[in-house]
Formats: C-alpha cells, sequence, structure tokens
C-alpha cells in the first residue's frame, strides 16, 4: 500500500486545549427552549474575533479562461492538522471587519495563489451558508471569480501568503473534476466539504 501524500508536515502531539490557553476558537454553552416548552442545553465551538476579524469566511470557486481551452478550476492542497492529512480544497480565508465577500474572494485569491481575478456576486443567491449548524456558527460565502489568462498579470503568478502557509496550487480541468477528486481521495487526500459539494452539484446536472 502507497504511502499517504505528504509535504513533510507531521504531527508531533495531541492533547487537550484549555480555554485560557485558546487563542482563535472558544466553547459556549447555550440554553434554549424547544417548541414543547423544555429548556435544553447546546454545546457550540465558536470562532475568536478582533477589532478588525469576522467569523464569516469566503471560499473562493476561481476558474482559469483561455481561448480554445477547457476551464480549469484552482484548487489547493495543504497539510490539515485537525485531520492529520493532506487536504484538497478551494482557496479560502476569513473577511476583514467591513469587507464584502467579494473583495475578500479577490484579496485571498491574488495572496494565496497569485492569481489575479474578477469576482461575480457571491452565491448565485444563497448568500451565507453554515458549514456545520449543530457544531459551530461559523459561516462561508462561496463566490465565483474568473481568471484571464491572457491578464499579463497572470502569466507569471507570484502568491504573497502568510509564514506557516505551506499550499500547492493545482489546476484540474472543471469538466473532470468528480473522477479527480475520486483519484486524489484513493490517493489519500482529504476532500474539503465545499469543494466535494460542488463537484457532485456539477455530476448531479450530468444525470437530472
Amino acid at each position: 500500500m502507497a504511502a499517504p501524500p505528504t509535504n513533510g508536515s507531521t504531527i508531533v502531539s495531541t492533547s487537550t486545549l484549555q480555554l485560557d490557553e485558546a487563542k482563535w476558537t472558544t466553547l459556549k454553552k447555550i440554553t434554549w427552549r424547544d417548541p414543547a416548552g423544555k429548556e435544553r442545553v447546546w454545546e457550540s465551538a465558536e470562532r475568536v474575533t478582533n477589532g478588525s476579524t469576522t467569523t464569516k469566511a469566503v471560499g473562493i470557486l476561481a476558474f482559469l479562461k483561455e481561448e480554445g481551452e477547457k476551464t480549469r478550476i484552482v484548487l489547493e492542497r495543504q497539510f490539515r492538522p485537525p485531520v492529520g492529512a493532506m487536504c484538497v480544497e478551494v482557496p479560502a480565508g476569513m473577511l476583514d471587519a467591513g469587507e464584502s465577500a467579494e473583495v475578500a474572494a479577490e484579496r485571498e485569491l491574488k495572496e494565496e495563489t497569485g492569481y489575479v481575478g474578477v469576482a461575480r456576486k457571491s452565491g448565485n443567491g444563497i448568500g451565507l451558508m453554515y458549514n456545520d449548524p449543530g457544531f459551530t456558527d461559523t459561516s462561508t460565502s462561496l463566490v465565483y471569480v474568473d481568471i484571464d489568462l491572457s491578464d499579463e498579470r497572470n502569466k507569471n503568478v507570484q502568491p504573497e501568503r502568510e509564514a506557516g502557509e505551506f499550499i500547492e496550487v493545482i489546476t484540474p480541468q472543471v469538466d473532470q473534476l468528480e473522477e479527480t477528486l475520486a483519484q486524489w481521495e484513493k490517493e489519500g487526500y482529504v476532500i474539503d466539504a465545499r469543494l466535494g459539494a460542488f463537484a457532485m452539484g456539477l455530476a448531479a446536472v450530468k444525470h437530472i
């Protein structure tokens, strides 16, 4: 059996995080009343914010377009410690305070991949999507971004990543996305839910 894919990252140790040690997350106890009038308690994990950050994220569906060529999608592979594996995902990031999803999408795309694109309206009318509403209030806006490969700024792209970001950019064809992801999963990669849902939606259209 082949070894799982890696970029050299490894888990050194895992331990229980005390709340007073947590920098980016916190736990909340929510007391709520159900339709029968009974009070119940729910446990939730939430992001910690400051004056310049929000709890909202943006996921970027960025498409490379070139005359005479099939459309490709910009994806990333990077090590994600919570799952202890290399993850295939769409570029993504947190919105800054006062920032729209579209502006954040263009900014994050440039920072993580180097590509300069033009954002379309986010979510195709859906707006915010909640990643795991039974566990957290974290939400994501999916934004479509078109990348013109004839634009000189996209000829020799230079990412502007933060320290600690080790990202591999990959650009598979959109019309082969489901098959490509299935193959990567067989190789040991973990597929991000936003990307997987998008690929399954594309595949579903073929069978409806």
